[in-house]
């Protein structure tokens, strides 16, 4: 039976949709699913403010009256015009190893970028450098993440017959954390704070974390700005993830830089990994989630995800990347946590790659942007 490709249009096939992967991927011991209201939230525009500069379609694939595929095609305008580029994208990319149905998929998007007039196809990328990106091609035999991509291996094989070609890759690492301080870090740090050009600060208060967060995300759009696939990001989208992010973090893992007139110039998120916790309540907040989630922000817990680090550019040779890094590592020692993963990192980027120069560390996954004319 020939595969048939059906729109998404109400809310019974959106969650069709949302929950596919956790049926796909049902007996892998890697996956970790999203959460399911996260999603569904995500794709909701009026609970998504980056549908001001966004459009989407999402697409379900059926063989035999079944579930096989789905994808989802998004027209980031901001992107186009910030990279005068003429693109769509693809995002939530999964399907059975059946090229049929991957070809399928993928036919609907370029058919709708086409119809609008667009030359090329990319992806998996979303709404913005905070939605996930990258499809996975090495370290299938990790546990993934909670803010990123699990896919199969054979993933790689479809993209290849289907005619996409790398653009550019994101690379994360696994970093252990060190029994003590390093010498070199903590003496730059010390050195830096008693000039009094910088203050490091530490977060007790969430009021006072929620103020300075919206300059926070004002350095992480700066630092990001000259990255790949980047899209400014507006104050409605700023918000949005303050409000979903502050009741959540542990505010141990928090600190920022502030310069001597009290300006923001550097800023870190790390988060107790919530990765298990996740892949337990199978991407359900209730009945369970929500008790596994909060064992896993307010338990010990071993292994912290880097959520954001950035330095303003323009403070970045100056040393105050050994501030924030000398103050989260004490922290995390203190805490008797193992080990930090970063989040995608792209291959180009030098200046964050060059801040785990002093850690032992491991490179244990790879995500790719694939992409083709259309």
């Amino acid at each position: 039976m020939s595969v048939i490709v059906k729109e998404v249009l109400d809310r019974k096939d959106l969650l069709l949709w949302v929950r596919f992967p956790c049926e796909l991927y049902k007996n892998d011991e890697n996956f970790v699913p999203f959460l399911e209201s996260d999603e569904i939230d995500t794709f909701t525009k009026e609970k998504n403010p980056s549908y001001e500069f966004c459009e989407t379609k999402l697409f379900l694939a059926y063989k035999d009256e079944k579930v096989v595929g789905r994808i989802a095609g998004l027209v980031n305008h901001a992107y186009n015009k910030k990279w005068h580029k003429n693109s769509i994208r693809y995002t939530r990319f999964d399907f059975v190893d059946d090229y049929e149905v991957s070809a399928a998929l993928l036919a609907a998007v370029v058919d709708w970028g086409k119809e609008m007039g667009f030359d090329e196809v990319m992806g998996p990328m979303g709404f913005n450098d905070t939605d996930h990106q990258g499809m996975l091609v090495e370290g299938f035999d990790h546990l993934n993440m909670s803010i990123t991509f699990y896919n199969h291996p054979y993933y790689i094989d479809h993209m290849e017959r289907l005619g996409l070609a790398k653009s550019i890759d994101w690379i994360e690492y696994k970093i252990k954390c060190p029994d003590e301080p390093n010498t070199r870090i903590a003496l730059l740090s010390e050195r830096l704070l008693s000039r009094g050009k910088y203050n490091v600060v530490t977060y007790t208060d969430r009021k006072l974390l929620y103020n300075d967060a919206f300059e926070a995300f004002r350095v992480i759009d700066e630092a990001e700005a000259k990255l790949f696939g980047t899209v400014p990001l507006t104050p409605a989208v700023i918000k949005n993830m303050i409000d979903n992010y502050i009741p959540l973090v542990d505010l141990d893992y928090i600190c920022s830089v502030k310069d001597k007139d009290g300006r923001i110039v550097a800023f870190g998120v790390m988060v107790p990994s919530l990765a298990k916790a996740f892949k337990k309540a199978n991407g359900r907040m209730f009945p369970f989630g929500i008790v596994h989630m909060l064992k896993a922000l307010k338990g010990y817990n071993d292994t912290l995800e880097m959520y954001f680090v950035a330095v303003d550019p323009s403070h970045q040779l100056l040393g105050v990347p050994a501030i924030l890094m000398d103050t989260l590592v004490k922290k995390c020692i203190e805490n008797n946590v193992k080990y930090c993963e970063t989040g995608p990192m792209l291959e180009t980027n030098g200046a964050v790659h060059g801040m785990w120069k002093y850690f032992e560390k491991e490179q244990h996954k790879r995500r790719r942007c694939y992409s083709k004319s259309i």
